[in-house]
């Protein structure tokens, strides 16, 4: 089959909203998602705005299409891009794909190909509630007046997570029962069953991730007899990285927490998979890409509900989902690290781009 892929955002602005410049989008769920369909034996292209263009030339395995994004004063390129140019694309070239997967419902590019292709149309549906900007008046417009006078005859709507199916079923009629994760090319991550004496946080270190609450609980948790060795390494850069370290020194934990700024992939995972376990304390977030990378290392996971994850770690034993996890939490990941290792370890062909693709295939010829 050929493929495209309508991604017009292809990853998470800054806390202000910006787009970062970066040096590869190879490290995106999307660009993982593509190679599950490639690895298939499928054809893919993948359209994007070049907003998220990386510096310099990059090759890539299949076509990467970045289109012109118009009107930016009103249609925010974070947020709801317009692009003319890939809707004439869309017009022009529909007919040369048999299947067409757009990201969000809540997106010109969803809403493009809804009115040109309806029937060859997936929309990957991973927002969970209303945005916020301008008091959810836009969002709200769009569900309840745009989506349903001009998206219903979409092939299927399918959702990410449990809280997207829920959110989206509100607003069109046919949401696959299938939930599909993003997956990840668990090739480029080795496990490993021996931990060192360490626990890891890697995020950007903003107010959203809220890494300071991580601090705090593992200053509790370093008070604990026998656990007082046990180092925190937290990966990442941002603005409240000065805050953080700060908040490090007041806690007396210096020697016991590590920054250790951005790594590379590679290095990134060497700290995860020796690891005891991977920490999540995020204030919001949907999908996030470092979780199904730490289970696929065999590095159980520790995380409030925020993270659409959640649901298949809590239900799969992959670690411990629950709201205000503490530091007797974070003694458990230790004590039991080696069954939730174990855990971790089996299910990591869940969790392949290749086993997502699968099931978008199986999706789109039931319909449903």
């Amino acid at each position: 089959m050929n493929i495209l892929i309508l991604n017009s955002i292809l990853y998470t602005p800054d806390g202000e909203g910006n787009i970062p410049r970066v040096q590869t989008i190879k490290d995106t769920m999307i660009y993982g998602m593509c190679l599950g369909f490639l690895h298939l034996g499928h054809s893919v292209t993948l359209a994007a705005l070049e907003d998220y263009k990386p510096i310099g030339k990059e090759y890539y395995e299949f076509p990467v299409l970045f289109f012109k994004s118009d009107y930016k004063n009103v249609f925010k390129t974070s947020v709801l891009p317009y692009s003319s140019e890939m809707k004439q694309y869309l017009k022009r070239h529909h007919k040369d794909f048999d299947i067409i997967i757009s990201s969000e419902v809540f997106q010109f590019q969803s809403l493009y190909a809804a009115r040109i292709c309806p029937q060859k149309t997936i929309i990957w549906q991973e927002l969970t509630t209303h945005q916020n900007k301008f008091h959810k008046l836009p969002s709200k417009f769009w569900y309840n007046v745009v989506a349903h006078l001009f998206m219903h005859n979409i092939r299927c709507v399918v959702p990410r997570s449990r809280k997207a199916a829920e959110f989206i079923r509100c607003y069109m009629p046919n949401v696959s029962g299938t939930i599909i994760d993003h997956g990840i090319d668990i090739d480029k991550f080795k496990y490993s069953v021996e931990k060192k004496r360490q626990l890891i946080s890697s995020s950007q270190l903003i107010y959203r991730k809220n890494v300071d609450g991580i601090i705090r609980k593992f200053a509790k948790f370093h008070k604990i007899r026998g656990y007082e060795d046990i180092r925190l390494i937290i990966a990442g850069r941002g603005e409240e990285e000065g805050n953080l370290k700060n908040l490090t020194t007041k806690l007396e934990l210096q020697g016991y927490v590590d920054f250790v700024g951005f790594l590379p992939q590679t290095e990134l995972n060497e700290y995860i998979r020796n690891s005891y376990a991977f920490l999540v304390n995020t204030r919001k977030d949907l999908n996030m890409v470092s979780i199904p990378e730490s289970i696929v290392s065999g590095t159980p996971v520790l995380t409030n509900l925020e993270p659409a994850s959640a649901d298949y770690i809590a239900a799969n034993s992959l670690g411990i989902a629950k709201d205000y996890w503490d530091e007797v939490d974070m003694k458990t990941m230790i004590d039991s690290n080696k069954q939730f290792v174990s855990n971790c370890i089996a299910y990591r062909n869940n969790l392949t781009n290749k086993y997502s693709a699968e099931l978008f295939i199986d999706v789109f010829n039931n319909g449903k």
